[in-house]
């Protein structure tokens, strides 16, 4: 393997221009990593000793990516900062010499790119660099982000006691952070009068309504006069922006925004339409005092939660004045329809599971890696194949492979093929899964499991988007997208050196977490009925009913193995019936497979401490040979030489490899 930079960085490098600034008090280690990326052809827009310098050059430079020290000069550090470029969407690197576990568990929570620990080499920055651009030209991680604190902060005022307008305040506060405005209009469209409420931000955190008779004395117009104003403005229909020329052309044509935008100051406004059910209309009209706020990003993430809306909207008002038809029942044991179309063998209707279907929907178009998290018994094969079935490369294979199951010696043939006498065995050519997979999916669940030799190779396929078979002479190209699962936590597995940092990122493009069933127990019944009818009409016999106890029962439990779990105890449920009701669940044993978990106690360790740990691990796989092919150093991505001296630095002898 190559141990100077890879000309690849160079020539990417060179096509792109990527601007970067470097945000480092020490000008040795800045002038230092100003020298690696220019060598490498980035373009350097200035290097920035404090939070202050580095918030002036990003106004006037505009970088494409900041590497970013943690500890700066000035009061403000470069966690602080990182939260403001996370607001400006510039991706970002830290660079430190600090590591403690404090330290990296505020940087986590800033989403960063990349960590570099000092000292560095070359290949550290370029390989990180390269990696972190590549994430940001295809990751949504950002606006997955903003959704889900949105959603989770709207479901949170659903599920509370708060009263019409308390609702209201705290829905704005909420969307505040989302979608900035300075008044945030609200209400129902009606051709008879003007009854929407306004919610005006006074400063960083204090919000106070507008309603008909505030507005009234605000704009020194009767209510009466406001009514006919209203009465004569036209109504947006599709969810749209104004600002500038538009803006000027909108007000004419609505008085009733003329109105708002010259008492309060406005500039620009984004008005996102809902329809009720189809029987009324509701609109949010955002305000801002300042030019070309809102862009197709914020109607986006509206767009994604209008389902959450519905329901927000639905709390806040009294069925009389929602007009709308009663709430449909749950009506027990009837087979649930799961209406999301192309999510065949998914079944759920929760906001969580919603929010999941609206990532697949989204990722599924493209082929960027997509990263499936959650326990074990959750489905995370399930959603591999919907994002198959919905994708252009649906008419082609998708290939699972449970890491896990890889017995070590067979697990590079396996993957990629081998050639006839490639070694003892090989009696004739072998066609591995991904060549298998060409033109479609590989699923590679488990990957949390795969050894450290097989993930250097899984990561030169990703890179190069080529494979060469054991014992073949030449490598071939091949189109696979590349789908992943593990029910770990994979920064863990960073962290203790028992996966790749760069594989991780690499794979981590775009993140789907799929929930625990005890976090939609909404959903229980529905995924119960499922399992039922299945199970039922295997044993041709007639689908027996959920008692309310039985039903009861399975919604209090806590279901560690999740739907697997469930499956198999409703499996056990139909056997153990003899009538045409499930009059009880027999979880007992199940509570015995899945005891509560111990929670470990955590074992703060140094970067030398882990370093050291790693490259133990490593020689102990390698049965302690450091140089050649399938050494220690190989596998390392460094010189033998360099490995000799951390070995010794590092006090590990001999005796313990």
């Amino acid at each position: 393997m190559k141990n100077s930079p890879d000309n690849g960085y160079e020539a990417a490098a060179a096509g792109l221009k990527k601007r970067i600034l470097i945000v480092e008090d020490q000008f040795i280690e800045a002038h230092d990593l100003q020298l690696i990326l220019e060598k490498a052809n980035y373009e350097v827009t200035g290097i920035a000793r404090s939070v202050e310098q580095a918030l002036e050059q990003i106004e006037i430079e505009k970088p494409d990516l900041v590497f970013l020290d943690i500890m700066l000069k000035g009061n403000r550090n470069g966690i602080e900062l990182a939260y403001i470029l996370k607001e400006k969407y510039i991706g970002f690197i830290f660079i430190s010499a600090n590591s403690s576990k404090s330290i990296l568990d505020q940087a986590k929570t800033t989403q960063p790119y990349g960590f570099i620990v000092k000292p560095f080499r070359d290949q550290d920055v370029l390989t990180t660099l390269e990696i972190a651009f590549y994430r940001q030209q295809y990751s949504l991680e950002s606006q997955l982000v903003q959704q889900l604190q949105l959603q989770a902060a709207i479901l949170s005022i659903i599920n509370s006691n708060l009263e019409k307008e308390e609702s209201l305040l705290a829905f704005a506060k909420a969307a505040q952070t989302f979608i900035p405005f300075d008044y945030l209009e609200t209400g129902f469209v009606t051709s008879t009068h003007y009854d929407n409420l306004g919610i005006v931000r006074r400063n960083l955190d204090q919000y106070q309504i507008i309603n008909l008779q505030k507005l009234s004395q605000i704009t020194e117009l009767s209510e009466k006069e406001i009514d006919e104003t209203y009465l004569k403005s036209k109504v947006d229909k599709e969810p749209i922006i104004y600002c500038e020329e538009m803006l000027i052309n909108n007000l004419q044509e609505a008085p009733i925004k003329a109105l708002i935008a010259h008492n309060f100051g406005i500039k620009s406004y984004l008005v996102f339409p809902i329809s009720i059910a189809s029987i009324q209309s509701y609109h949010f009209t955002f305000y801002s005092r300042n030019l070309n706020v809102y862009s197709q990003e914020h109607l986006r993430i509206l767009s994604l939660l209008e389902s959450l809306f519905c329901q927000f909207i639905a709390k806040i008002y009294s069925k009389e004045d929602l007009n709308l038809p009663p709430k449909k029942t749950y009506v027990k044991n009837a087979k649930p329809v799961n209406t999301q179309e192309g999510f065949e063998g998914i079944i759920g209707n929760s906001s969580q599971m919603n929010a999941v279907f609206n990532y697949i929907r989204k990722v599924s178009p493209s082929d960027t890696s997509v990263l499936v998290l959650g326990e074990s018994g959750t489905g995370k094969e399930k959603i591999a194949q919907s994002i198959h079935a919905l994708s252009p490369r649906k008419d082609k294979p998708l290939v699972i492979i449970n890491c896990g199951a890889i017995p070590e010696n067979l697990a590079e043939s396996l993957l990629f093929g081998h050639e006839k006498g490639a070694f003892t065995g090989a009696l004739d050519r072998r066609i591995g899964k991904f060549e298998l997979a060409d033109g479609g999916t590989i699923f590679l669940d488990e990957i949390g499991e795969m050894s450290l030799e097989l993930q250097v190779k899984l990561l030169r396929v990703l890179q190069e988007r080529e494979i060469e078979r054991v014992g073949g002479t030449s490598p071939m190209k091949i189109n696979v997208r590349i789908i992943a699962a593990t029910n770990k936590n994979l920064e863990e597995e960073v962290a203790a050196g028992r996966f790749r940092m760069d594989l991780y990122y690499r794979l981590h493009v775009f993140p789907i977490m799929v929930p625990p069933l005890k976090k939609r127990k909404e959903d229980i019944p529905d995924l119960a009925n499922h399992f039922i009818a299945v199970y039922s009409d295997r044993m041709g016999r007639k689908a027996p009913i959920l008692s309310d106890f039985a039903l009861q029962q399975i919604m209090n439990y806590n279901w560690p193995g999740n739907i697997r779990e469930l499956e198999h105890v409703i499996q056990r449920a139909i056997l153990l019936t003899d009538g045409n009701t499930i009059k009880e669940i027999e979880l007992s044993l199940s509570s015995k497979i899945h005891p509560e978990p111990v929670q470990e106690s955590f074992s703060i360790k140094t970067i030398l401490e882990n370093e050291r740990d790693y490259i133990l691990y490593i020689l102990k796989k390698c049965n302690g040979k450091i140089s050649g092919a399938g050494g220690a150093a190989e596998i390392l991505d460094i010189h033998p030489s360099t490995l000799n001296s951390k070995i010794k630095k590092l006090e590990i002898k001999k005796g313990i490899i």
